[in-house]
C-alpha cells in the first residue's frame, strides 16, 4: 500500500481497497448568485493569443449557411447569455441537429441519477446517493446491475459519471471515506442480465469536499480517459499545478500518465477550474467542458492541452492573456451546466438551476438556443444514444427542487437527420 503523495494521485490499477491520503482541508457551500449581465465585459482589451485560440477551434465551418431553425419548442436565448463578439470564421462543418417532436420518459422513478453510458446498445445509469449502477431494459424498467463498494453520498458528493471503454468495461467516478476516485469494472453477463464485476482502482486520492467534486468522465477521441473534477472548496488549489483539485485530468485506462501530458509526469491536462461537470468532443476533435462558477458566470470552454482558464483569479471572460476565457458564459441563476454532449454541429448543455436545455451551434459557440425551458426541472446529463436520439436525465429528488410524479426520469427525443 503507497501512501498518496500531496496534491497527487495513486495511479496503479489494482484490487480495490481503502488507501491513506492526504486529504484537503473541506469548506466552503456553493453559491448561487446572479449578477448584473454586462455583454462584451472584459473583452475589449483580449490577448490577440486568446483570440487566435477562438479562431482555431471554432475553424469547423465553410459556408454551411444558417443554423437549422429551432423546433416550436425552442427559443432563442435570452437569458443573459454573452459570448465573443468575434463573428466565427466561414469554415467547413456539420450541420446543426435540433429536436423534432416532443421527448417521451425512457424510464422514471430514478433516484438523484447523475449520468448514463451505454454498453453497446445497453443503458446504463448511476444513481449519486444509492451508489447504485442500473441497467434500462426495453420496457423501461430498471434493473440494479451492481453498487459500486464504499460510496459516501454527501452533498454534491456519491456515485457520479460513468464511462464504457472499447473493451466494454465500466469506470466510475466516486466519492469514497478517503476522496473521490476512479474505478474500473468489467460487466459480466448479457442484457437483461449484466452484473458488476471486482472493483480496480484506476485513479484515487481525489480531493473531495460536499460541494464542488467535479465528476464527469470520458474517453476521448485518442483513446485516453479524461476526467473533470473540482476544487473541493479549496478555491486556490485550481492554479497548483501540483494539486489535482480544479483540474482536467488526462490518463490511459490504467491511471497511468501519458508521455505527451503538458505537465510532465502528472495527469493534469489543464487547470484553473472551479468545478468541471461537461466533457465532450466535436467532430474535429476540439474539447469542450461545461463549468459551474460561482456568483458571476457559469463556462461554456473549449478545452486546450496545458490551458489556464482562471478561477479563482477571474471567473468568465476576462480578457487577460495568461487565461483562456470561456467561448461562452451565462449567469448561474440561468445556466448551471452539468452534462454535455456534442451532435454533428450541436454542443447539447444540460442546466440544473437553469432547468433548461441548451443548444450550441459549434459554428457559433457564443449563442445558444433554449430547449424545454422549465418542463422538466433540473438536467444532469445528456447524451446520444446509439440509436440516434438524444437523451437527457432529470435531478429533481436530490433536495434541491420538488420532484413531479414520476421524477427523476430519462427522457429521449428524435433529432433532424
Amino acid at each position: 500500500m503507497r501512501r498518496t503523495p500531496v496534491g497527487r494521485a495513486v495511479t496503479a490499477t489494482r484490487a480495490y481497497g481503502r488507501q491513506d491520503h492526504v486529504k484537503p482541508d473541506q469548506h466552503g457551500t456553493e453559491r448561487r448568485v446572479s449578477s448584473r449581465v454586462a455583454r462584451g465585459a472584459g473583452r475589449a482589451g483580449r490577448a490577440p493569443a486568446v483570440a487566435a485560440l477562438l479562431v482555431l477551434t471554432l475553424a469547423a465551418c465553410a459556408d454551411a449557411g444558417p443554423p437549422t431553425a429551432p423546433s416550436a419548442s425552442a427559443q432563442t436565448t435570452g437569458s443573459g447569455a454573452t459570448g465573443p463578439d468575434e463573428p466565427a470564421p466561414a469554415t467547413s462543418a456539420p450541420p446543426a441537429r435540433l429536436p423534432v417532436g416532443e421527448p417521451v420518459d425512457v424510464t422514471t422513478g430514478l433516484t438523484t441519477p447523475w449520468s448514463v453510458a451505454f454498453l453497446d446498445g445497453t443503458p446504463l445509469v448511476s444513481e449519486r446517493d444509492t451508489g447504485r449502477v442500473l441497467e434500462v431494459l426495453d420496457d423501461g424498467t430498471v434493473r440494479e446491475v451492481g453498487v459500486v463498494d464504499g460510496v459516501v453520498a454527501r452533498g454534491e458528493g456519491g456515485l457520479l459519471g460513468l464511462a464504457v471503454d472499447e473493451r466494454g468495461r465500466l469506470f466510475s467516478y466516486s466519492t469514497g471515506a478517503d476522496g473521490n476516485r476512479i474505478l474500473r469494472h468489467d460487466l459480466t453477463g448479457s442484457a437483461g442480465a449484466l452484473a458488476l464485476g471486482a472493483a480496480e482502482v484506476v485513479v484515487e486520492g481525489l480531493p473531495s469536499a460536499g460541494n464542488h467534486n467535479g465528476g464527469r468522465i470520458a474517453f476521448g477521441p485518442d483513446g485516453m480517459l479524461y476526467a473533470g473534477t473540482g476544487d473541493a472548496g479549496v478555491p486556490g488549489d485550481a492554479q497548483d499545478v501540483g494539486s489535482l483539485a480544479g483540474k482536467i485530468l488526462r490518463m490511459t485506462p490504467d491511471g497511468e500518465v501519458p508521455a505527451d501530458n503538458p505537465v510532465a509526469g502528472s495527469l493534469v491536462f489543464s487547470w484553473g477550474h472551479r468545478n468541471v461537470q461537461g466533457l465532450a468532443w466535436a467532430d474535429d476533435g476540439t474539447m469542450l467542458a461545461s463549468e459551474l462558477g460561482q456568483d458571476t458566470w457559469d463556462e461554456l470552454n473549449v478545452v486546450v492541452a496545458g490551458g489556464n482558464y482562471g478561477w479563482p483569479v477571474v471567473e468568465g471572460m476576462a480578457g487577460d492573456a495568461r487565461f483562456v476565457d470561456p467561448v461562452q458564459q451565462w449567469p448561474p441563476s440561468s445556466a448551471s451546466p452539468s452534462g454535455i454532449a456534442v451532435v454533428g454541429g450541436t454542443v447539447y448543455v444540460a442546466n440544473l438551476r437553469g432547468q433548461v436545455l441548451r443548444a450550441v451551434p459549434t459554428v457559433d459557440l457564443g449563442t445558444a438556443t433554449d430547449l424545454y425551458a422549465g418542463r422538466y426541472g433540473r438536467l444532469r446529463d445528456v447524451t446520444l444514444a446509439p440509436d440516434g436520439t438524444l437523451w437527457f436525465v432529470t435531478q429533481n429528488t436530490d433536495g434541491r427542487a420538488a420532484p413531479k410524479a414520476g421524477d427523476d426520469r430519462v427522457l429521449r427525443v428524435p433529432l433532424e437527420p
